[in-house]
This record gives C-alpha cells, sequence and structure tokens, in this order.
C-alpha cells in the first residue's frame, strides 16, 4: 500500500465539477436489495475490510474515549472496529438510510466481545444527532451515493464538536480499481449498461470533495492517496464478493445458465491477467478529512 498526502492548502483549483446527481430512491432500492448479499460477505471479507478501515479510523483521530458517528454503516464496518478503538469509556454509533443493511451490523454487534457500537437508521442529509455530539464522524464508500452532498457536510459539521474531526472514504478512477473495472464491463457485455457503477467514483479526482466540504464550513482539509495491489491466485473467485455486493442489484433476474456464463467470463478476464499464477488486482481510494 502507498499512501502520499495532499494538504487541504494543496488543493487545485481546476478540479473537476461535481455533475453526478445520485437518483435517491434508484439508490435506496439498489442498496435494500443488496442487503442480503453485504450481510452474507461481511465475515469473510473481514480482514480485507480491516485494512481499510485502519487508515480511515487514523484519518478521523480516533483514540480511546471518543464518541464517534460512522455512516453509511453498511454490515458494521468501520463501526464495530471503531468501537474496539474506542474502548468502554468511548461510544461509536454506527447508521444508515437503510435499515435492512444493518442486520448484519446488528448479528455482528451481538457476537463482539467488549464495546459494541449502537445501530440506528439515519439520514446524512438530517441526522438526529446534538449539535456538538460526536468528536469525529466517519463514512466508507458511503457519500458518494447522495444526491444532496452538501447537506450532508453541513449536518455533519453540526454533530461535531469545536475542533472534531470528519473521515470521508471514497473512490479513486475507476480505471484504477481492477475488480470494479472488470467486473464491471462483464456484467455490461451481458446485462447491458445501466449506469449504476457510475457514481462510485463521483469524487474520484482529487480536491472534489476537499472543495465541497470547505464550502460546507469546514476550515481545513486533506486529502490522501491509498493504492494498494492486491495478490490473488488465478483460478479462485476472489471477484465474487464484489459481484454480489455491488451488482447484486441487476443479478436477481437471472437464470442459472446466465449466472453461470457471466461468471465464467469474469473469471476468463482475471486468468488473462495472471502473472506466474498471479492475479495482481489495483485498487486506488482516497480519504478526505476536515477540520
Amino acid at each position: 500500500m502507498s499512501a502520499t498526502s495532499i494538504p487541504g492548502t494543496a488543493i487545485p483549483a481546476t478540479a473537476a465539477p461535481d455533475t453526478t446527481h445520485p437518483d435517491a430512491d434508484r439508490e435506496r432500492d439498489r442498496w435494500a436489495a443488496s442487503a442480503d448479499a453485504w450481510d452474507r460477505w461481511a465475515d469473510p471479507m473481514a480482514d480485507l475490510a480491516d485494512k481499510l478501515n485502519r487508515p480511515l479510523l487514523d484519518a478521523a483521530g480516533l483514540t480511546e474515549g471518543h464518541r464517534l458517528l460512522d455512516l453509511a454503516s453498511g454490515a458494521g464496518e468501520p463501526a464495530l472496529s471503531a468501537a474496539r478503538r474506542a474502548g468502554e469509556d468511548g461510544l461509536v454509533v454506527g447508521s444508515d438510510l437503510v435499515p435492512g443493511m444493518m442486520a448484519g451490523a446488528i448479528r455482528r454487534a451481538r457476537s463482539v466481545e467488549g464495546p459494541a457500537p449502537a445501530f440506528t437508521a439515519a439520514d446524512m442529509t438530517a441526522l438526529p444527532f446534538a449539535d456538538g455530539a460526536f468528536d469525529g464522524v466517519t463514512c466508507r464508500f458511503g457519500i458518494m451515493f447522495l444526491p444532496t452532498v452538501e447537506s450532508a457536510l453541513r449536518e455533519v459539521r453540526r454533530v461535531l464538536r469545536p475542533g472534531g474531526k470528519a473521515a470521508f472514504m471514497v473512490w479513486g478512477p475507476r480505471a484504477g480499481n481492477g475488480l470494479f473495472a472488470e467486473i464491471g464491463a462483464a456484467v455490461a457485455d451481458h446485462l447491458g449498461e445501466d449506469g449504476s457503477l457510475d457514481p462510485l467514483f463521483r469524487f474520484a479526482e482529487p480536491g472534489q470533495l476537499s472543495t465541497l466540504m470547505r464550502s460546507a464550513g469546514f476550515v481545513e482539509t486533506s486529502e490522501t492517496e491509498l493504492t494498494p495491489v492486491r495478490k490473488a491466485p488465478a483460478g479462485q473467485p476472489f471477484w465474487r464478493a464484489a459481484l454480489d455486493m455491488s451488482f447484486g442489484h441487476r443479478l436477481g433476474a437471472l437464470s442459472v445458465g446466465e449466472r453461470r456464463d457471466l461468471e465464467a467470463d469474469i473469471a476468463r478476464r482475471f486468468d488473462a491477467q495472471a502473472v506466474d499464477g498471479i492475479v495482481p488486482v489495483p485498487s486506488h481510494s482516497r480519504i478526505v478529512a476536515g477540520w
């Protein structure tokens, strides 16, 4: 994994404008349809998730005794990891707009030894919390799907105490994310292109989200690039979790044969990239933090 910091004072003035405005109803339906897949894959993907959680929680300045709000918690991460770090004297609240997405989070929290988060349904644009209630706010791959990001950022700033910090993790360019690039191309070839992958890369360009955060009242921002390359074994369906979680809303109508053909195509695409039995799978994400 490589990381490079981009100080908030150096955000380029020519950052590409935010032109993507996801449809709220469509996104809600999408994640409701994918909820079972997120629950099913939450535990098998826990180790990979932790590699994303740690730098995000570091960026939010989370330490023992802190009060943290995690937005778009889905199946529970990074809220579960945050609760362990905040400890018995801290408080972590996980939230999601789609209650069904939190079924896995609630299930997993019941088996946690030690501190566990509280989970509640919440709309990022109208958070049900008091002003200054939290020391930090995190959101891992969720802010991109909101039609009105500016409203959410103002709410995040409102629920932060003075000096509190928010940290968002977003995807970098589609071309730099091997799983999405290859699976998305295969799905489009078999089912047609519906644009549902576009919102993931809404803040792919440096400076876009930072600019919005400053407009919402954050005094200082920073950006950190994360570009790990996963080494996956050829011939193994390492891509299946990403297929189910990110494209599950499109797969329900497939027949057994159609699903088999799609998966065979995805497997061929990745196997063609193998070198000495290993498939390099690049990933590009960005942590955008604001004070």
